[in-house]
């Protein structure tokens, strides 16, 4: 590999060069390895390549997971403390390094500096919480045995071996740091697939994983080709998490059942926003800017159904409106810009073909609707739409972009049923000032995820709970014990202290079943006293 000529016009304002990018493509692969760089990687706001990296093959990532396989068997014999303590340094070296990696997130996606800020945010604090926690999590545990005091039973976490995460552009560190995290500190390896189009984030955390204490080798990065390197990972590895589209989700799915692992997928979603009609119009405009103007609306988690109750839809809307206008788009390196680009030129087709459908048959535009490319090549305006037909694309299909759809609702009752209209069921929030009547709702909506009076934030922060979809939004979870422990395969260890289970020699068979079915009949009186 060498290095290419970069534009300095974009890395100037930055604490990356051509230098330091060039080091970290060699990190891509098997080690040792001197591939050819062919895929250009491009800062969407200003549409300039930035570097280039490999465009691996099979036998590339067939040695990469072998070698991760080698470093894994070495890391597996560090114990669970000392795994939790390389977490705990990445943790630290993440926050202490987090304005390069404020930059490198928005010189990759185009995104504005205050929505990279959330991610550079995250990762740190998801280390901790497994560093702080996740020992106890997966650390053996004794189980009720099948007869108290004659027998025990206890649990025992294994890791799987090599975990495959394949993870989207649209939150590189998140999204691939949030999954890969949890999987080394089980004892487990990581191949680390990137999309393509953001894959310096994802190195560089994996190159501070080394600098805390991880041995080379245990998390690895491959890129290229998603049909190509994302089908020869699920081929290798022992279990898979994916985060992406609910069309390619259902094939990773389908290629790790014939290969039998398991796997968690986190896919698309189509969000609905419900407000009724006591909640703080304030409060709720303020979470609807931020549910669907927040990274240009390119978020999984993004509000792009909101339905308000009609005592307040006029005053909602005029508000909401009121507000989108006033905010500013750019993807400068300063905190001076509310929403940022699109990531590419298909995305900013999808989001326009979504908005002109709409339009077509018959929707309002009260703001928006127009990209702006004085800009940068994939700037789109924030959009609110109303009016929308229940057919059109951004009624029932994911923008994926700054396109909010108002609707008016009757009831409390429409608002639900309106919600729950859908394939998807990822994230979902409900808006009121009495609490319990929202969570009430809430535990009505057919969703992964149910916020209170904030859009996304509250419940993704919420490293403590599992976060995961329902219906076409995915299988599985992340955060919390449940997106640790499917990185192990449990394994039960059962004793007998008074030998083989079974008629005793020198006991009749009948005394000893008669025996036997007294002693089952009071464990089950006691089991029920104790309920």
């Amino acid at each position: 590999m060498a290095p290419q000529a970069v534009p300095e016009s974009v890395l100037a304002e930055t604490a990356w060069n051509e230098r330091r990018l060039y080091a970290l493509a060699r990190r891509i692969g098997p080690s040792g390895a001197d591939h050819q760089l062919t895929i250009p990687v491009t800062a969407p706001a200003h549409d300039e390549t930035i570097a280039e990296i490999p465009d691996l093959d099979e036998a590339a990532v067939d040695r990469a997971v072998e070698q991760t396989r080698e470093a894994t068997e070495r890391w597996q014999e560090y114990s669970l403390d000392e795994r939790a303590d390389v977490l705990a340094e990445f943790a630290d070296l993440a926050a202490d390094n987090r304005g390069e990696l404020l930059d490198l997130v928005q010189l990759e996606t185009g995104k504005s500096r205050g929505h990279a800020l959330e991610e550079t945010i995250d990762v740190p604090q998801n280390a901790d919480y497994y560093a702080n926690n996740g020992a106890e999590m997966i650390d053996n545990e004794s189980r009720a045995s099948g007869i108290p005091l004659a027998t025990s039973a206890e649990v025992q976490y294994d890791p799987k071996g090599v975990v495959g995460v394949i993870s989207p552009w649209n939150y590189p560190l998140v999204l691939s740091f949030a999954d890969a995290i949890p999987a080394p500190l089980a004892g487990n390896g990581v191949v680390l697939k990137p999309d393509e189009k953001t894959p310096f984030t994802a190195l560089r955390l994996a190159e501070l994983l080394e600098e805390a204490g991880l041995p080379e080798g245990v998390v690895s990065v491959v890129t290229g080709d998603g049909a190509t390197v994302g089908s020869a990972v699920i081929e290798r590895v022992d279990y898979l998490t994916f985060t992406g589209s609910s069309e390619t989700g259902r094939i990773v799915a389908e290629q790790a059942g014939r290969n039998l692992i398991d796997c968690s997928l986190e896919l698309s979603g189509k969000n609905p926003m419900v407000v009724l009609d006591d909640a703080d119009v304030d409060e709720a405009v303020r979470g609807a800017i931020q549910g669907s103007f927040t990274n240009a609306g390119q978020l999984c988690l993004a509000s792009e159904r909101i339905y308000v109750h009609e005592a307040i839809y006029d005053e909602f809307l005029a508000e909401f409106v009121e507000r989108t206008e006033a905010l500013t788009l750019g993807a400068d390196f300063e905190f001076d810009a509310d929403v940022g680009s699109l990531i590419d030129a298909d995305q900013l087709d999808r989001v326009e073909s979504h908005v002109a459908d709409a339009v077509d048959s018959g929707a309002t535009v009260h703001t928006g609707g127009e990209a702006r490319p004085e800009i940068g090549p994939y700037f789109y305006e924030p959009t609110i739409l109303t009016d929308v037909p229940d057919s059109s694309l951004p009624a029932c299909e994911e923008t994926f972009g700054p396109v909010a759809v108002v609707e008016s609702v009757d009831s409390t009752e429409q608002a639900i049923e309106k919600a729950n209209d859908s394939d998807h069921g990822l994230n979902a929030s409900v808006w009121s000032s009495d609490r319990d009547r929202a969570t009430e709702i809430a535990r009505q909506i057919e969703s992964g995820t149910v916020c209170i009076n904030d859009p996304f934030l509250v419940g993704w922060a919420s490293y403590d709970a599992p976060m995961g979809g329902v219906k076409d939004s995915g299988i599985g979870r992340r955060h919390g014990p449940e997106g640790l422990k499917r990185y192990t395969e449990p394994k039960t260890i059962a004793t007998s202290a008074v030998g083989p289970l079974g008629p005793v020699p020198g006991i009749p068979d009948e005394i000893f079943a008669r025996g036997f079915s007294a002693l089952s009949n009071i464990q089950r009186r006691l089991n029920q006293w104790r309920r």
